[in-house]
């Protein structure tokens, strides 16, 4: 049993009696509390009354489906969400990423592997919460890119310790794990981060089972940025395409990026 499991309280939103009662004993057999929704409308209701610690979610649902579901528990409170899809299409996989999911696990999916994505959520969140606690109060923790030449340049703005995007002065909106993915290529601009670097650094995955969520994630977060910005390296993995701006603090940035001392980690 994960000790770090105990006490964490999942909502399992699934319309099929006997995958719900599977997946409601295995999260219980691995130490978390668990509550069942069938539908749309009551996923919402007790998103809002229990406020869990996860959602594991699916995605064809009676009522409106778990985009919806997704979309409208995010904008309350944002929470992490696993989503179960039958459909393995990258426009399927993207609309999940898009309406807020943080991962997504296609059917027929094994419980141990389940298990392992809702632990990894839930580890990563509480690494958000202790980062963001050692920034408070730090200066800098802002880094400047720009891409593109001439009239065609643009700015992108990551502060690491507001967890806050903005392009060109305008914020955008990302999810828990764009941002997460992001700030990860944006440490080492230009360098070459493989797929499995990517899933230990932002999803804390011990092993290389899930390159494909990372691409999908990438696909997401270049149509909010611009896919200008991140270049694929096939085989490997994914750089991010930039140049410190001249607006940004050098020193800042580079005591970042190096994760020295004093800097934001």
């Amino acid at each position: 049993m994960d000790t770090a499991a105990q006490r964490r309280l999942i909502l399992v939103v699934e319309d099929e009696p006997t995958l719900a009662d599977a997946v409601v004993a295995r999260l219980a057999a691995a130490g978390f509390d668990t509550i069942h929704a069938g539908d749309g409308p009551s996923a919402v209701e007790a998103a809002r009354t229990h406020r869990p610690d996860a959602l594991v979610l699916d995605v064809m649902l009676p009522g409106f489906d778990g985009l919806e579901v997704c979309r409208r528990v995010q904008s309350e409170r944002p929470t992490p969400v696993l989503m179960l899809t039958a459909r393995d299409a990258e426009s399927d996989l993207l609309a999940g990423l898009g309406s807020g999911a943080d991962d997504y696990l296609t059917k027929p999916f094994s419980m141990r592997e389940l298990i392992a994505r809702v632990q990894a959520l839930l580890r990563r969140v509480e690494l958000v919460r202790q980062q963001t606690l050692l920034s408070t109060g730090r200066e800098g923790g802002r880094l400047r890119l720009r891409g593109g030449d001439g009239d065609a340049a643009r700015e992108l703005e990551i502060d690491h310790a507001a967890r806050r995007v903005r392009m060109d002065a305008v914020d955008v909106h990302l999810t828990p794990i764009e941002f997460d993915l992001l700030d990860c290529l944006a440490r080492r601009p230009g360098v070459v981060a493989s797929r499995e670097q990517l899933l230990a650094e932002v999803w804390d995955w011990a092993d290389a089972s899930g390159t494909r969520t990372v691409d999908s994630h990438v696909k997401a977060l270049r149509k909010k940025i611009g896919a200008e910005w991140i270049r694929t390296v096939h085989g490997i993995g994914y750089a991010l395409e930039a140049a410190p701006s001249q607006a940004a603090p050098r020193a800042t940035e580079s005591a970042w990026a190096r994760g020295e001392p004093g800097s934001v980690p």
